[in-house]
């Protein structure tokens, strides 16, 4: 029987290209459905502050989301990979106007300026991506355990943990490590 790791390795690879081959339709009509799931969660929560990810290796789409959130007059916040602390987040304020740079992993981020770091536990909702989810509230990253650091003991903080993914990426149940961080949601379309 194949270990814990093994596992995840393999299921990520597996969930990871079914996301991919998702066509161009598919991954629209999903963005358009999640938005509107993501908006009247915000508007439920009463939401001001919300942290986003721009999408990555067939990640389902968030940019429609931040520009109705611009539209709303809402803070939105992007993760930019901390410079000092290893595996760790920073959010920095997201703006139409923000200078984007590939991270190590040839994902856009903001360019770092100090004053434009807002901390996490002020966030109201963190949304996050996802490899694989389960009916559980388990969410499978890439991983590098970065929103795992991020969302430890999330139940004490200011903000929830949303995961949001595509329908293809559930499973009946993931195999979990003590480090997994179960999330207070998971949206799917």
């Amino acid at each position: 029987m194949k270990n814990i790791a093994d596992l995840r390795k393999t299921l990520r690879q597996q969930i990871r290209q079914t996301r991919q081959n998702l066509t161009a339709l598919q991954q629209q009509q999903a963005a358009q459905s999640l938005t509107q799931q993501a908006l009247a969660l915000i508007e439920q929560r009463q939401a001001q502050h919300i942290a986003l990810y721009l999408s990555f290796d067939g990640e389902i789409s968030t940019q429609l989301l931040i520009e109705k959130l611009w539209q709303q007059g809402k803070n939105v916040y992007l993760p930019v990979l901390h410079p000092f602390a290893k595996g760790h987040l920073l959010f920095l304020n997201h703006r139409p106007d923000t200078a984007l740079i590939k991270n190590k992993f040839g994902i856009f981020e903001p360019q770092l300026a100090v004053q434009n770091v807002f901390p996490a536990e002020k966030l109201d909702i963190i949304f996050t991506p996802l490899v694989a989810f389960d009916l559980q509230g388990n969410r499978l990253g890439m991983g590098g355990g970065f929103y795992d650091r991020t969302l430890a003991n999330w139940q004490h903080k200011n903000f929830v943990p949303v995961g949001l993914a595509h329908q293809c990426q559930q499973v009946k149940s993931l195999p979990v490590e003590s480090w997994d961080i179960p999330l207070f949601a998971i949206l799917s379309a």
